[in-house]
């Protein structure tokens, strides 16, 4: 029996997909977007953005390279010296890891914020349902009283004690122009992109070029481990890192398996 034969047609649960499937993770991923779009978390334009991934990662070999887990030390240096670091959360990373993505939080105590281009009431309610099952105890964005400056679009809505206010903020999956206005605000960018030629990874201070459902447990690893470093040891790793070359590694093993 041929891989793809062992997997339902109908996988009703992710758990149905077996671990040794060449293409596990794809799989996983895609039946959470599924699964997502299914409990109003996702929007349907999310799929194409996720299948969009998708191809990028198996470019990467669907691993986590070097310099990306290099990029994801950094952004765990970056997130436990900040002094208010904000995890921005949308749909496709609501639906793809919001347990991952508690935990990481907690290990750096930072704040979750629901930030959506297709914003609803009844897709915020779905979300901040949702992160509560695994494990938030409080999420912002929920009224979004303050406007990021030079952006016309609902991505524009965040709270005022959040990501407004906030020196370190983690943006998965981010849409360029919000990317390039929370920039132009001085913010520490932390971008979670496949796509190292995007122009979020372009503008941000450390490009993690590495799926989600990785990255996100990697920085919550480094972040364990960094726990008892000093201010100048955070320090170190964060000038340590070298966001040009962490792209050029990325595109170079996109386009010749380098």
């Amino acid at each position: 029996m041929s891989d793809h034969e062992t997997v339902p047609a109908a996988v009703e649960h992710e758990d149905e997909i077996p671990l040794d499937h060449p293409r596990y993770t794809d799989l996983v991923t895609r039946h959470r977007i599924e699964r997502g779009v299914e409990k109003g978390i996702t929007h349907l334009q999310g799929m194409h953005a996720e299948g969009r991934g998708s191809a990028f990662d198996y470019l990467l070999g669907e691993e986590t390279t070097e310099t990306a887990d290099e990029a994801e030390r950094a952004a765990a240096a970056h997130l436990l010296s900040a002094d208010q670091p904000v995890l921005s959360i949308n749909g496709n990373v609501a639906a793809l890891v919001p347990g991952e993505m508690v935990e990481l939080a907690a290990e750096v105590d930072a704040d979750l914020e629901i930030n959506l281009f297709n914003r609803t009431p009844e897709r915020i309610g779905a979300i901040e349902s949702h992160l509560r099952e695994h494990g938030a105890t409080a999420v912002k964005g929920l009224e979004a009283d303050a406007r990021i400056p030079n952006l016309d679009h609902e991505r524009s809505k965040v709270d005022a004690e959040g990501i407004y206010s906030a020196d370190v903020v983690l943006v998965p999956l981010e849409d360029g122009d919000r990317a390039e206005a929370l920039e132009a605000m001085g913010k520490t960018e932390i971008v979670i992109d496949l796509n190292p030629l995007s122009r979020s990874p372009q503008v941000a201070d450390v490009p993690v070029v590495d799926n989600i459902v990785r990255a996100i447990p990697n920085m919550t690893a480094h972040a364990r481990a960094l726990q008892d470093a000093s201010e100048a040891e955070l320090e170190g790793i964060i000038d340590a890192f070298d966001r040009e070359r962490a792209l050029e590694a990325a595109e170079s093993r996109i386009r010749n398996g380098l």
